[in-house]
């Protein structure tokens, strides 16, 4: 077989010239051993990285190189009791030169090892990692094969990683584990291959990588469709090659990411529809954009009525209650509060693809993951609601006109950007999937979703500005409006007392209480501005300075993590902690299994829980099918999480899933009902 004589080829080039070619002072891919941890704790695991970098024009090979290649490999030399795991791959390329595929890193990548440290040792005992790697790098006309000493010195100690960012990009290009088992049908001259995908989940470009060798042709064009919620990969059988009883590979499903995952025999389902290739969906897939784009519409429009939106339309409701503006006020003041609320989105969304982009497995929501954020949010929420009381008027509160009280397109603008801002943290129906599509779709297509998002939270506003028959049916302004004022502040208050029970969540009780004490030096520094200001004093607004000045101060100190960590299992469904590796073995016992992603700061997720999940007629059926209950908590943003929810096309919380024992991943809706959750038990 052509792959087999080259690669033993490369090998034998590779004993037979070492000496020369090893003893180059300038490799064309060099090799650096990284740690996350310099201090590893002794009885724990350390993860290290050999950092590959290729010149220009030079590329390295995956674990399976394809029709060519060789892949990496390392013999150590560890201290006793020390022990070193296999390389890790990163998603690989194509490359196909001559007819022959190949399977290689054309950029910068690096393979992570997982090294166990033996229990007893000391703090402060030396721990030399040496090692020997060996790799062949290729151009498209030559290929050299090279090897370097690595080593790292490390020493036993706490354990604190050192490197987080730079092990989180790492880690977000390895495949993830599919999570469930696919099938595959082999005829002669035929490979048809079903893998179990969430039909809303968006793919690109996909694509399979064998790991087991000789399962199909690797040359041969792929095809690719949906079935339902299978994706089915048809490609030709190399020939003379002989049925394997499993296949194992990496299903490619975007630029860096992918799933691990092992086919056994079993029946395929017929072709569905086309899944566009690259060359076809270079401006990121027609179809797959509009649907998307259309998603994230509906879903910014039923935000509007979701409960972790609620507290902004009291704002929204004192803006629109006012008559008697001329069409062209109305109008102005519609597309500003709609620009607004889009520019939020849009930066949002530009943030995280940033973020994303350097290898941190940031969804939607990400900044509520931070206390400090959420303590920003907790002071300007409460400034509003004393604001709506009517303890102050405050004509700048953020550097534009008041956010309600005021009006006009400057209120306008910044009522729906702070609308924005505090709708994050919930995906509702239709928003789920397509903010997930978003992320895998090209930067500039993946911004016209995030503003698409932005229009249909803005819609009703739209309306209301441009067409008169709607803005008719608002009631007349009167002393009414004055009272609904005062009503509408009660809620706001209800969002600020549930802010500060997030910032206890992620930054403890130590934390909570500063975000507490701000808060209540805020409205002591408001009230004398009220008083200031029904005087008819000038500048009534300077007590306001110290109180910002010492409200900043409190963001830059607040504690990033809680002093106690909050266990995720526990209820009247006894459920565990997330993890792929604990699904993956609920599942190889045969039970059924519900998964939930919550976090703190999702006020979807809260509802769903209170009123369908932590039900006793949900914890009795479930007993009674003995389903396992894992719960996937996204609080401080779990970047392990975060790449399992990408895998699903999702790029946020509230996500509900079953497993049924043999069968894929069936996703619930993302508001439940207690009635939803026992008929899977049927």
């Amino acid at each position: 077989m052509l792959t087999r004589l080259s690669c033993l080829l490369a090998l034998f080039a590779s004993l037979l010239v070492g000496g020369v070619a090893f003893a180059q002072p300038a490799p064309h891919i060099t090799a650096t051993l990284v740690a996350e941890s310099s201090r590893p704790a002794a009885g724990r695991a350390v993860t290290l990285a050999l950092a590959m970098r290729p010149a220009k024009g030079w590329h390295g090979y995956w674990q399976n190189p394809g029709d060519s290649g060789v892949e990496t490999t390392v013999a150590w030399t560890l201290p006793p009791g020390v022990k070193a795991g296999p390389l890790q791959y990163p998603v690989p390329h194509r490359l196909l030169i001559a007819g022959l595929m190949n399977y290689v890193y054309e950029a910068d990548y690096a393979h992570l090892i997982r090294v166990e440290i033996p229990a007893g040792l000391a703090p402060g005992t030396p721990l030399p990692i040496r090692g020997n790697a060996r790799w062949l790098a290729c151009t498209e006309e030559i290929c050299v094969p090279e090897q370097a000493a690595i080593a790292i010195d490390l020493t036993v100690g706490d354990g604190v990683a050192d490197k987080t960012a730079t092990f989180d990009r790492w880690r977000a290009a390895l495949p993830r584990p599919l999570g469930d088992t696919a099938s595959f049908a082999a005829t002669p001259g035929a490979v048809r291959l079903a893998v179990p995908l969430p039909a809303a989940m968006a793919v690109a470009d996909p694509y399979f990588f064998p790991l087991t060798d000789g399962a199909i042709d690797y040359a041969a064009p792929q095809a690719v469709s949906r079935n339902g919620d299978m994706l089915v990969i048809e490609t030709k059988a190399p020939p003379g090659g002989t049925t394997p009883s499993a296949i194992e590979g990496v299903l490619k499903i975007g630029e860096g990411s992918g799933l691990l995952l092992t086919a056994k025999p079993g029946t395929v389902p017929a072709a569905g529809t086309p899944v566009a290739a690259a060359a076809e969906g270079a401006g990121g897939g027609g179809v797959t954009l509009l649907a998307a784009l259309g998603g994230a519409l509906l879903g910014g429009l039923l935000l509007n009525i979701m409960p972790c939106v609620f507290p902004i339309l009291s704002l929204k409701a004192l803006s629109l209650a006012r008559s008697g503006e001329s069409e062209r006020t109305a109008r102005i003041e519609a597309l500003a509060y709609a620009g607004g609320v889009i520019l939020v989105c849009v930066a949002l969304g530009g943030l995280l693809l940033a973020l994303r982009a350097g290898g941190a497995s940031a969804g939607w929501a990400f900044q509520l993951q931070d206390p400090r954020v959420i303590l920003v949010l907790l002071l300007l929420v409460a400034g509003i609601a004393l604001n709506l009381a009517g303890l102050f008027e405050l004509p700048a509160i953020t550097g534009g006109d008041s956010l309600v009280a005021k009006g006009g397109a400057g209120g306008a603008f910044w009522t729906g950007a702070l609308a924005a801002f505090v709708a994050t943290p919930c995906t509702g129906p239709f928003m789920g999937a397509a903010l997930g599509a978003a992320l895998v779709l090209p930067a500039a297509a993946a911004i016209l979703v995030f503003a698409g998002l932005g229009l249909g939270l803005a819609l009703p506003f739209l309306l209301l500005g441009f067409v008169p028959a709607l803005r008719r049916r608002l009631p007349r302004p009167g002393a009414w409006m004055d009272r609904f004022r005062r009503i509408l502040s009660l809620p706001m208050f209800a969002t600020a007392l549930g802010l500060a029970w997030i910032l206890g969540r992620l930054a403890g009780v130590d934390g909570m209480t500063l975000g507490l004490g701000a808060a209540l030096l805020l409205a002591v520094a408001l009230w004398w501005v009220g008083l200031r200001q029904a005087r008819g004093r000038s500048g009534s607004w300077w007590p306001l300075a110290p109180a910002a000045a010492a409200a900043i101060a409190l963001v830059a100190v607040i504690p990033r993590a809680p002093a106690v960590a909050q266990p995720a299992e526990g209820g009247l469904l006894a459920a565990e902690p997330f993890s792929e590796a604990r699904l993956a073995a609920l599942q190889a016992t045969g039970r059924p299994v519900f998964v939930y992603f919550t976090a703190d700061w999702c006020l979807t997720c809260k509802v769903n829980e209170k009123a369908a999940i932590e039900r006793a007629e949900v914890a009795d059926a479930f007993r009674h099918r003995n389903v396992a209950v894992l719960i996937g908590d996204w609080t401080r943003g779990d970047a392990a999480i975060g790449r399992f929810l990408s895998g699903q096309g999702r790029s946020g919380v509230p996500l509900y899933l079953f497993y049924a024992p043999g069968k894929p991943a069936v996703t619930l809706p993302q508001v439940l009902t207690p009635g939803t959750l026992t008929a899977l038990t049927a």
